[in-house]
């Protein structure tokens, strides 16, 4: 993604609310092909909440600037992340981050986090801790 591309995240009044959403905060979109009203929906996701909205897809809820569901569905594979940028009184904007930059720069948090092993002991360098990239689920 060369130009920045930002999404419409709606549907706050059927989950959560605005409450989920603060400005910074990273949310991962799903898709979901087996959505029996929208095939190119986009789910929205936090840890331990799990679905906060969807990425807006119709004419009516779409702000201008911003990509639908459908035009930013082929952007990406299953899931990818974005950035909370706006909040409104009825929706939030994210701005689409590539899946990569977020999941390398939450291992290297990880990584940062973890203590010092002395220089004898075995490493468990090379081995994945298995755990899902800042919290998320699949």
């Amino acid at each position: 993604m060369n130009e920045p591309v930002f999404v419409t995240i709606n549907c706050l009044n059927m989950f959560y609310g605005k409450k989920p959403f603060e400005i910074g905060r990273v949310v991962r979109l799903i898709k979901e092909p087996d959505n029996e009203y929208d095939k190119e929906a986009i789910g929205v996701y936090l840890p331990f909440i799990d679905k906060i909205g969807y990425i807006a897809n119709s004419a009516k809820t779409v702000y201008a600037g911003t990509f639908s569901a459908g035009r930013a569905y082929d952007l990406f594979d299953d899931y990818a992340y974005a950035k909370i940028m706006f909040v409104t009184h009825s929706c939030a904007i994210g701005l689409l981050l590539a899946k990569e930059d977020v999941e390398q720069e939450a291992e290297a948090e990880e990584t940062a986090d973890e203590p010092k092993k002395p220089a004898d002991s075995k490493s468990s360098k090379g081995k994945k801790s298995g755990k899902n990239p800042v919290g998320f689920k699949a």
